[in-house]
């Protein structure tokens, strides 16, 4: 049984990982990197000839897609920790799985993602060859046991459907699944603010010396003498043949 004293307790021992994380990884930051990750044509085509205006874009784009990487991997934890204490779920050694817990003589079998839109076709193809092998893989071990493999979605909202090889679960119903709480989907959302302020206090002065930085850089390496950008420059950084 879990109780919200449990998760709480969570939270507070286990949140700092995730600010940690985020931190980490600005830090870590280099401009050329996410740089050349960016389409160059698009800033020229929308206009964009402010270094500031560059930087906050390419950086603001990394930490978007880096802060859903992260939380995404932190709420996997969350609910694992949530399982163990219903069902004695653990971490799964098994590639491509999180979660394995046994309830009424059924082994399940858990792939978790943070929201609807986690992959794109060839991904969806993987998951069900990871579900096929892990159900391969137990019942070598394990001859008996019934095996059932589930996607586990932590937010948004989609039918629980019979995807073929495995079941979904989205949203208020993931949370209800694995816990076997109606409410905890969203009982859970007010300890996730714990020390935010403190965190984000943190992470905002690093934000802020990372872009001065960056502006700095960008200036000195990709604007004319007369302060305009040189694009023909970031151009051959991001493109320019290796051969060439």
């Amino acid at each position: 049984m879990i109780t919200l004293t449990d998760v709480k307790e969570y939270v507070e021992n286990n949140i700092s990982t995730f600010h940690n994380k985020k931190i980490e990884g600005l830090s870590k930051l280099k401009l050329d990197k996410i740089l050349r990750r960016k389409n160059p044509y698009l800033f020229k085509a929308k206009n964009v000839n402010s270094a500031s205006e560059i930087v906050s874009s390419i950086v603001d784009a990394f930490i978007s897609s880096n802060e859903e990487t992260i939380f995404g991997d932190w709420l996997e934890g969350l609910a694992i920790f949530i399982n163990s204490k219903t069902d004695k779920g653990w971490k799964s050694g098994i590639e491509g799985i999180d979660l394995e817990f046994d309830r009424e003589s059924v082994r399940y079998i858990v792939s978790i993602k943070s929201g609807p839109n986690w992959g794109n076709s060839t991904q969806h193809k993987k998951l069900q060859d990871y579900f096929k092998t892990a159900k391969r893989t137990l019942r070598t071990s394990n001859s008996k046991i019934m095996v059932l493999p589930v996607l586990g979605i932590c937010y948004g909202r989609n039918k629980n459907t019979d995807q073929g090889n495995y079941s979904r679960y989205c949203g208020q119903d993931f949370w209800e699944f694995i816990s076997g709480r109606e409410g905890l989907y969203t009982e859970i959302i007010e300890p996730l603010g714990y020390q935010a302020k403190k965190h984000n206090e943190e992470y905002d002065l690093e934000y802020s010396n990372k872009t001065n930085l960056f502006i700095n850089e960008f200036t000195e390496n990709y604007c004319n003498p007369n302060g305009s950008i040189n694009w023909t420059k970031i151009v051959e950084m991001n493109s320019k043949s290796f051969s060439k």
